[in-house]
């Protein structure tokens, strides 16, 4: 018996391939060098399928479009994909940047054709350069990627840093970090975080933007707490008070006492700006301080209260519970805040 070999695929074989509908037929209509060659189209056919009039187009080095017209926008990304693919090892690449919060259903982004590059995160070891519509950004440490609509995208986080770094428009930086908020993309923490991350946080109309966006993502919990209290029938607590030891100094604020059950709720929304652990000390010293005076401290985040509404009023709600089989707590003072 012989090993006969394959004969290579006709052209006609490919020209089938384009016309698929949906995802699949987008993604065949975008071929790699190497895929082509898997299909028995050496170069010289590719480049001669590209010439003038010609059925193809070479769009990127490497990357052909099987058709002559213009990209779509999911045909620019996959085409975006697969020239960073051209590489021995598996390719770790995803979108980023504008094109990124695009598909994670940003509306103050452009759509994917009218986005004049599509950003690509690589690993920082990979020696690739930015070519036609692809701008590759480089990253110390590759995030996980979500899959949307097929294609690998950073987080939104991360996605929102690449493009917050691109952008000298404050009103522009403004109304992304503030969609990332109110869309419930993310929370403030990671975007800050993220933001110092890629030093951006030295850039004035940066900051700005990002004062603004922590008072969004607190005035957003508070709403949140607002609702866990009255949708999970809480007993009405004070709201925003600071507590006080009658002639003594001053406990503390907290954003929700139940003086009849000594229960103080408090929202965590610190800025990770400048956070070197001072905050955090301060708010460990002060919830430790009302412990002693027989106060139960409930703490909660932006993201319990916006992913676990009913858990944390759970939770709230045995601290309210418990208050009978607890010491008398010391007698305070409670003024608004």
């Amino acid at each position: 018996m012989t090993n006969t070999p394959l004969s290579p695929r006709p052209l006609s074989d490919l020209s089938d391939l384009t016309r698929l509908s949906g995802p699949a037929g987008e993604r065949r209509r975008v071929l790699s060098a190497a895929q082509l060659r898997a299909h028995g189209v050496s170069a010289a056919a590719a480049a001669a399928q590209c010439r003038a009039g010609g059925p193809w187009q070479q769009y990127l080095p490497g990357v052909y479009l099987l058709h002559p017209g213009p990209p779509t926008g999911e045909e620019r990304l996959h085409a975006a994909l697969l020239y960073t693919d051209r590489h021995p090892q598996p390719s770790e690449a995803m979108v980023t940047g504008a094109a990124a919060l695009t598909l994670h259903g940003f509306t103050s982004t452009p759509p994917l054709l009218s986005l004049d590059r599509v950003d690509v995160l690589v690993p920082r070891t990979r020696r690739l350069r930015s070519a036609g519509c692809v701008r590759i950004v480089r990253a110390q440490e590759m995030p996980r990627p979500l899959e949307v609509t097929g294609v690998p995208v950073a987080p939104v986080a991360r996605a929102l840093a690449d493009a917050v770094a691109r952008i000298a428009d404050a009103a522009t930086v403004r109304g992304l970090l503030t969609e990332a908020v109110r869309g419930g993309h993310c929370e403030p923490g990671a975007v800050v975080r993220e933001l110092n991350r890629a030093r951006l946080l030295v850039r004035p109309h940066v900051v700005d933007a990002v004062d603004s966006l922590l008072a969004e993502g607190r005035a957003l919990a508070e709403d949140r707490l607002y609702e866990m209290v009255r949708a999970h029938a809480l007993p009405e607590p004070l709201w925003n008070v600071d507590l006080r030891l009658p002639g003594g100094p001053h406990l503390g604020g907290v954003d929700a006492y139940w003086p009849d059950h000594a229960v103080a709720v408090e929202l965590d929304t610190r800025s990770p700006r400048h956070d070197d652990g001072t905050s955090w000390t301060e708010y460990t010293r002060k919830r430790e301080h009302l412990e002693r005076l027989g106060i139960t401290v409930v703490h909660l985040t932006p993201r319990k209260l916006r992913d676990g509404l009913e858990q944390q009023a759970i939770v709230v709600r045995t601290a309210l519970m418990a208050a009978g089989d607890r010491e008398p707590a010391a007698y305070v003072v409670v003024l608004p805040r």
